[in-house]
């Protein structure tokens, strides 16, 4: 592809076969635009409603929900349907919600067509036509005025004071100045290419006319749609995690079912009552609520978000953020205001700064409006902002001495003036510009010529915007308004600073994400002097920490990058298609990426990235849908917020799987044991099996799912994500917690049948207390699986009613079973007397006990090291270089 900034003015319309004057003729435009295509975005095909629901069904986790559903329908041999119905409709909504989540990258694409301007002013035939912007070519000529949105890439044949927003494509704070100029070099950047405008981005001031180059995709936001076709989807830490618990639940039920059954057969027991003990003991086993559990548990903190700021479109993105490591983030609008404002001013001798600033304002065309707003350039604006909060009236002042004239901005000779009345007659010009060319027109000292470009100097070099202004008293006005006759003989004023600054919460933000354990990167489109200033006063830019820019990348092959990118802190000038490198780069370190960003040319790297945070106020439609998350108020403090709340949620989720298998694998090991040891009947019978899966599982394991956020969760290094659920640790305690389950009940059984009971009633008795204490044992289990290391009494037996109502449905619901007549005779139980009931209480309760026991154990143990390494133990990274 060509690159028009590099070619001139002649040559561009020489490639284009166009004519400067009179454009391209009508059949000329179409033939090219069957040669191109429409100037549109294009997107690839959406899938079927078929091939989306096939994606959803292929899980291994809705394979055995399936699966159970049907074991559980065959043996009751179709009577009891109502657990089949359940793990049925689980499935159903678990796809509804799937299926109608869009691909995020079709709506991505969406939104970049809704940017192409509606319609164009084009030149045909010599004639001014508007013409739907869909039906540019390549060589159209267009005219562009203030307002206007730019229909497509186009080199600047003639322009007057043209400026454009270009912050969306290229992440530049303030409106760059465009000019017509020669050819530029071919590796000149995006944001320098000054002799072209972008298709997508906003004229703020002056017009122009320019020749189409590129349209469609083959323009530069059409790039930019291109990355995100290409981009795939990942996914996520969680998913991960679930597909790992399908897989292993699948195996170890299938291995003991078939194990047991085998047995059984061996012992001579009935074929179809090993199979409905089989059957019922996979049901009860897999906990088919758990897809449900997670999503209701990730729904809820959604909601929690939501009142933060924080609106999440993809649920797995809340437990993502909890183990993000780094965050890399736009500068402008994210980290930082999104609005110059004047943060230093520099007086020349005898000069005050009320004087400076009222010429600054009135040498501008920004106004304040009825509303107290500030309208207007961005620069100007900060200038009458700062003006006002000196107590200068622009307003006013103009009212009471008209403005009689100006000499717009030039970027050939660097400078604006503007020409007022004067009480009792005269004249005086206000000038404003580069302060190296306006020095040269004031009356000054050699001295003081260097004093104030030391000053120019120092506060270029703090990334300030530094403009310098002057003031030009005349005995009447000028009888032609040129530069030459009013931009002489000035009378120096001062320098005014200003820059984009940070938001004043952003830097408590950031050193909240260095004390959790979080890398924050920035990366902008803006100047390197400017990047780093910023980087710097917020704490991402630390002692050895590297900036690089845009071009330094071009030379920079991506396995360098991948080695060297915990080095970098800032990057600066970079396209769409460097961001995209950073974070893949991150990826290959084994980190989880977050992204930030509000413009078009953040939306491939929110893609890239394992999350994309997009601001919502101030955030381009591209970059919102193509993000997982938006934050409402624009804010970074928020996405600090977020991260916390998904740790919390992922430690939920983690405790309520604890919970689930744990109990389940109590619930295995007691017919397992049981038919290995051959026992004459099984402790449990297949309707109490169904029957404590719904009494234990639903309810408990939604109140873990809700438990309040642990202490020092953002005093944590972030958790690896590729490392397995099922660590040592946790399998140690699901194994001996189900074990101490099982065990209880076994011995609750034994005691049932040999200790105190009626020769007569043994059997009925110890199936009874079986059920009974293997069902509350669960419920008593919950409270300890509210946190690994602190005990209950610590954190509040009542701290969080979820699961107080949770123990005590389930606990009548199990009462009433053990006690109505009706009921018992459904659940095959007898009624139990007070000793009994006792020993029932007191098996149930112990693994409260014990548990506690354990976890101060854990305590002592762990106690020694944090003492010695105290505060330091905390991770808190240090600096990279």
């Amino acid at each position: 592809m060509s690159a028009w900034h590099s070619k001139s003015i002649g040559e561009t319309l020489s490639d284009l076969e166009t004519d400067r004057r009179r454009g391209l003729s009508a059949e000329e435009a179409k033939r090219r635009l069957g040669i191109y295509g429409p100037n549109a975005l294009t997107g690839r095909p959406r899938e079927s409603m078929a091939e989306r629901l096939f994606q959803q069904l292929k899980d291994p986790m809705i394979l055995v929900l399936l699966a159970a559903a049907g074991l559980s329908f065959l043996s009751s041999g179709g009577e009891d349907w109502l657990d089949a119905a359940i793990i049925l409709l689980i499935v159903a909504v678990n796809a509804v919600i799937s299926i109608s989540q869009e691909s995020s990258a079709e709506r991505a694409l969406e939104a970049l067509k809704q940017m192409s301007a509606p319609l164009a002013r084009v030149t045909r035939d010599g004639k001014e036509l508007r013409l739907g912007a869909a039906e540019l070519v390549p060589g159209d000529l267009i005219r562009l005025e203030a307002g206007d949105l730019v229909p497509a890439d186009a080199r600047i044949l003639d322009c007057a004071g043209l400026k454009a927003d270009e912050s969306a494509m290229t992440g530049e704070s303030v409106p760059v100045e465009k000019c017509v100029g020669e050819g530029l070099p071919p590796e000149t950047g995006l944001a320098d290419r000054h002799n072209m405008v972008i298709g997508s981005t906003v004229i703020t001031a002056g017009r122009g006319v320019c020749a189409v180059t590129s349209t469609g995709m083959n323009s530069e936001v059409g790039k930019v749609a291109g990355l995100l076709l290409n981009q795939e989807e990942t996914e996520t830490p969680l998913q991960r995690k679930m597909g790992e618990i399908s897989k292993t639940l699948s195996f170890l039920c299938l291995c003991v079912c078939a194990v047991m059954f085998g047995v059984g057969l061996l012992q001579g027991r009935g074929i179809l009552e090993m199979f409905m003990t089989a059957v019922s003991l996979a049901v009860a086993a897999i906990p088919e609520g758990l897809p449900a559990i997670v999503t209701i548990v990730l729904a809820l903190g959604v909601q929690r978000m939501a009142r933060q700021g924080a609106i999440v479109k993809k649920l797995p993105a809340v437990e993502t953020l909890g183990c993000a490591g780094v965050i890399c983030s736009d500068k402008t609008g994210t980290l930082t205001q999104n609005k110059m404002t004047v943060t230093e001013t520099w007086m020349a001798a005898g000069k005050d700064r009320t004087a400076l600033l009222t010429a600054a304002a009135l040498c501008c065309d920004a106004s304040v409006d009825e509303r107290g707003r500030v309208t207007g350039d961005p620069t100007e604006a900060a200038l009458v902002e700062a003006a006002r909060k000196e107590g200068v009236n622009k307003a006013g002042l103009e009212r009471e001495n008209p403005r009689r004239g100006e000499v717009p901005f030039d970027a050939g000779r660097k400078l604006m003036s503007t020409v007022y009345s004067k009480p009792g007659g005269g004249c005086r010009v206000y000038v404003k510009g580069a302060p190296d060319v306006l020095l040269e027109r004031c009356l000054l000292s050699a001295a003081a010529k260097r004093a104030a470009l030391a000053a120019n100097d120092r506060m270029a070099a703090g990334a300030l915007r530094v403009l310098g202004v002057a003031v030009r008293e005349l005995d009447r006005m000028p009888g032609k308004l040129t530069p030459s006759a009013v931009e002489k003989d000035l009378t120096f004023l001062g320098l005014v600073g200003m820059i984009d600054p940070p938001r004043p919460e952003a830097g408590a933000a950031v050193e909240q994400c260095w004390r959790a354990g979080i890398r924050p990167v920035m990366i902008t489109g803006d100047h390197k002097l400017t990047a780093a200033a910023i980087a710097r006063s917020l704490g991402i830019c630390r002692s050895g920490d590297l900036v690089v820019t845009g071009a330094d990348l071009d030379f920079m092959p991506q396995e360098a990058l991948e080695e060297d990118v915990e080095r970098f802190a800032v990057y600066a000038r970079v396209s769409p298609e460097h961001k995209s490198r950073i974070v893949n780069a991150w990826r290959k370190k084994g980190q989880v990426v977050a992204m930030t960003g509000d413009g078009v040319n953040d939306a491939p790297a929110l893609k890239a990235a394992h999350i994309g945070c997009a601001m919502g106020k101030a955030g381009t439609d591209v970059a919102k849908e193509a993000a997982d998350m938006i934050l409402t108020d624009d804010n970074f403090a928020t996405i600090v917020s977020a991260v916390a709340e998904g740790r919390g949620i992922y430690a939920n989720i983690k405790k309520a799987i604890h919970y689930l298998l744990s109990c389940n694998i109590g619930e295995i090991l007691t017919i397992f044991l049981a038919t290995v040891l051959g026992f004459h009947q099984m402790p449990l019978v297949p309707v109490q099996l169904l029957w404590l899966n719904l009494v234990t599982d639903a309810l408990p394991a939604l109140a873990l799912g809700v438990e309040p956020v642990e202490e020092e969760v953002m005093d944590q290094r972030p958790r690896n994500a590729h490392e397995s659920l099922f660590t040592r640790a946790f399998s140690l305690r699901l194994a001996w917690q189900g074990a101490m389950v099982g065990l209880l009940t076994l011995g609750a059984y034994w005691l049932g049948e040999y200790v105190l009971s009626d020769p007569g009633e043994a059997s009925a008795a110890a199936n009874t207390m079986a059920f009974a204490t293997l069902t509350l044992c669960q419920l008593f289990h919950a409270f300890d699986a509210r946190s690994e290391e602190q005990s209950v009494f610590h954190i509040g037996v009542f701290s969080n009613p979820a699961m107080n109502r949770a123990f005590l449905v389930g606990a009548a619901m199990q009462v009433a079973v053990l006690c109505l007549p009706p009921l018992q005779a459904v659940f095959q139980t007898v009624a139990m007397d007070p000793t009994q009931w006792l020993v029932v209480l007191a098996l149930a309760a112990a693994p409260v006990a014990v548990c506690e026991a354990t976890k101060a154990w854990g305590r002592r143990r762990n106690r020694r090291p944090r003492e010695e390494t105290g505060r330091s133990a905390r991770p808190t990274p240090t600096a990279v270089g």
